[in-house]
Order: C-alpha cells, then structure tokens, then sequence
C-alpha cells in the first residue's frame, strides 16, 4: 500500500510568483516569508514523496462563479497553467496520477461525497506557486492530484465536511495499492480579507491557535461555522479550510503528527502568511 509521508501547508498569494520571477526573494519585504522554506524544502529531499495531492482553491481560471462546484477532483493525465492577468509567468505542465486520481474519486463516491471529476482542468496559481515553492529548482519531481474546495462563493462547505472529505482522501490514499510515496499539500490563507469595510484585516492571535491546533487538536475549528471562520480570518482567510482538509488527510497514517518547521508572517500584500510541515506517525 501506498505510504502517507506528511502534509505542507503553505500560502499562495499571486505577488509570491512576481517575486520568484524577479528574484526579490532576499529583499527585506520578502526574505521573512522565503527563509520559512529551506527546512521544509530539506524535510521533503530526505521524506522524497512520489506524489502530492493537493488541496487548493480555484480563483476562476478553471472555475467561475456561474459554475462552481463544492469540490472537484482533478482525472487529468497533465495540469496546465495559464496567464491569470497577474503577471505571474505560467509554469511548465505538471504530470498527474491518473490511477490516484481515480482511486480518490472512487472512494469519496462511496463515502457518499459527490465530486466533480475532471479529466481536463486548468490550475492557478494557488497550485502551481506551492509546488514552485517547495521545489524552486527544474523541474517538479512529483506527480499531483489536485483537489479543488470551493472558498470563494457562498454556500461554502462547513469546516467540519472539510475535515471528513480530507480524512476521506487519506483513507484513499492509504488504500491504494501502490508503493509510492505521497505528501498531502494545502495552499491558502491564513487570515486575510482583500475587499469591503474590513480590508486588510488580519487576525493574528486566531492564525496562531489554528496552527497549533493542527498538530494537536486538528478537530478544533470544526467547531466554527462558516460565517464564524469568515468572521474570525476574513472572508478569503476561510481558505484555511485547505489546511484543514490536509490535516484530515495525515489522520490516515495514526492519530498523531510531529511537527518540523513552522513559520507565520505578516503581512504580505495585506495576507497574514505561513508555511507549515507536519511529518505522519
């Protein structure tokens, strides 16, 4: 059966790709957020997973608001980016598992989770710049399976659903029968709110306990509804609920997680960012 490594949360604000592009990784603005990498970067070279399934959100690259789905899992035998309007140069195409792929949809149908299976599909930015931020140098050494979550237009899936759908995945994941390695990633958030009254909110103390929860409670914010998380992290920071998603996951391999770097700053294009790695049990 395949082996559940870990998981890596991480940010993915489009400015990051403008910086990697200019090279801006060392400027006083930027370096607080880059220098959070290395560890994880060298956790991966020795952990050398095989594949990543990753959970992000789609910005309207491939989703728009007149057709979005609640979650959608990507059957593609390769995921092309395109040009977003944000300066960001597209990435080469990233090889897909289609056998994962199916697997995974297979087994959220049977727990009774309805997905959108995509045997064509666009990623954006929120998956491309964490594999690019993980793996800075050539080309990506792993091959994905990107699982969309709607954060974007209400209704959003509760933060309880969240977490079943990620231990869903994982239970996938576990069973599959294959010897490979596989990473779950999350890409999103944290708190952040980029329109309206609240613009530029940012709520620190909450990010950090969501952190913390993640290696000892990682039930603790399904206590929240969603309203409640668009309350305390910003009406985009309830991408959070990636992070979740991949906690969910890492549940698979045993109860615990231990945890090998963490590193939360603020801000970043009015984002309160971090990067998190958590090793299976």
């Amino acid at each position: 059966m395949a082996k559940i490594i870990g998981g890596v949360g991480t940010s993915h604000i489009p400015a990051i790709g403008g910086a990697i592009h200019k090279g801006l990784q060392d400027q006083p603005y930027w370096k607080p957020f880059f220098s959070g990498f290395p560890p994880v970067r060298d956790w991966l070279a020795t952990a050398r997973p095989d594949v990543v399934v990753l959970f992000y959100n789609d910005h309207g690259l491939n989703f728009f608001l007149d057709k979005m789905p609640t979650f959608a899992v990507g059957a593609a035998p390769q995921y092309i980016s395109a040009d977003e309007g944000w300066g960001i140069p597209t990435q080469p195409p990233v090889a897909g598992n289609l056998d994962l792929s199916w697997h995974v949809i297979e087994t959220l149908i049977d727990a009774e989770f309805d997905v959108v299976t995509c045997q064509e599909m666009l990623v954006d930015h929120a998956c491309t710049l964490p594999l690019k931020l993980l793996w800075p140098e050539g080309e990506v050494p792993v091959q994905i399976v990107p699982v969309c979550i709607n954060t974007v237009q209400f209704p959003l899936p509760k933060a309880s659903r969240v977490y079943a759908l990620g231990q869903a995945v994982g239970r996938a994941i576990a069973s599959w029968d294959s010897d490979r390695r596989v990473a779950v990633v999350a890409s999103g958030g944290l708190s952040h709110q980029l329109d309206g009254e609240r613009a530029g909110f940012i709520n620190k103390p909450f990010d950090l306990q969501f952190l913390d929860s993640l290696e000892s409670n990682p039930q603790w914010a399904t206590q929240f509804s969603v309203h409640e998380l668009v309350e305390k992290s910003g009406t985009q920071g309830v991408e959070l609920l990636m992070w979740l998603a991949m906690r969910g996951a890492l549940t698979a391999a045993g109860p615990k997680v231990r945890r090998i770097h963490t590193n939360y700053h603020i801000p970043i294009s009015n984002t309160a960012t971090a990067v998190m790695a958590l090793e299976a049990a």
